[in-house]
């Protein structure tokens, strides 16, 4: 089974302002499962992970309804305040639907570089791990040392690293990126997507990205990388069949089935029955 771990869909309408500004036109609309479907199916993709995109519980139970209502939709990671006094109960009922398995934050949004080793989040990292849910960290170059002391902190708590964590490749930095990444990839508990880089490479196109995507694959070795599109705002960079063309590019055929498939399906426990469900 191959499965796109990492989409998005979008109500402009509903975001009240925020990101995408109307000068992104690529990806300035409405975009749903009938514009992701007709994608998938040229791509041989049978499944997704739909992933939040804003810090609101109305934002995640959109993804959770859609979900309910569209088979290829496989997973959901969502979103909750991690550090609300109520955490452990609102993810606990998050936890309850069969489609929500994990959480994101947005650390890329937040001011406080270190945010994510506030010992405030134990209580809901103890409810994510006691409902077997994942963490997906949206974060940039500069928190990959915060971060490393946080998946540390909680050696039980299945991560993953969005995006590489969004290396500069448009300026050529690799050696301190690389560097902050090998000591996460160090820890058992740690997960990357090779995802979203040609959105990153500003404009220099395939041949800037592989040295990155490479690194990935060495760090992570083939049975903690996952693919992932990060469509739509993939749409900025490129399309869906030419990053596809590229992931498989980078990782050798040999590795095609976990990278493109069983990795997110371990990861994000996509279990027979879920994927029984689905069909």
């Amino acid at each position: 089974m191959r499965i796109d771990a990492h989409q998005h869909f979008w109500r402009i309408a509903d975001r009240g302002g925020q990101w995408p500004p109307p000068d992104l036109a690529p990806i300035y609309r409405d975009f749903g499962p009938e514009d992701l479907a007709p994608l998938l199916a040229a791509a041989g993709i049978e499944g997704t992970v739909l992933v939040q995109t804003m810090e609101r519980t109305a934002d995640t139970a959109y993804m959770l309804d859609l979900a309910a209502r569209h088979p290829f939709i496989r997973a959901v990671v969502g979103w909750t305040d991690m550090k609300a006094p109520d955490a452990e109960g609102a993810i606990a009922r998050l936890a309850a639907h069969p489609r929500l398995k994990g959480l994101r934050a947005m650390l890329q949004d937040i001011a406080a570089d270190d945010w994510i080793t506030d010992p405030a989040l134990a209580p809901a990292v103890g409810a994510m791990v006691a409902h077997d849910l994942a963490f997906d960290a949206l974060v940039l170059p500069r928190h990959l040392r915060p971060l490393f002391a946080f998946a540390a902190r909680h050696p039980e708590l299945r991560i993953v690293i969005d995006h590489g964590a969004k290396p500069l490749i448009g300026e050529g930095r690799i050696s301190r990126w690389r560097a902050d990444l090998a000591a996460l990839a160090a820890l058992p508990n740690v997960w990357c997507k090779l995802s979203g880089l040609l959105t990153e490479a500003d404009g220099r196109g395939p041949a800037a990205v592989r040295p990155y995507g490479e690194t990935l694959l060495d760090l992570f070795g083939p049975a903690r990388l996952i693919f992932g599109s990060d469509w739509p705002v993939l749409r900025l960079a490129g399309d869906y069949a030419g990053w596809l063309a590229l992931c498989r590019d980078i990782v050798p055929a040999d590795h095609h089935d976990a990278v493109f498939g069983a990795n997110a399906a371990r990861f994000y426990r996509l279990d027979g029955d879920t994927l029984a469900a689905a069909n």
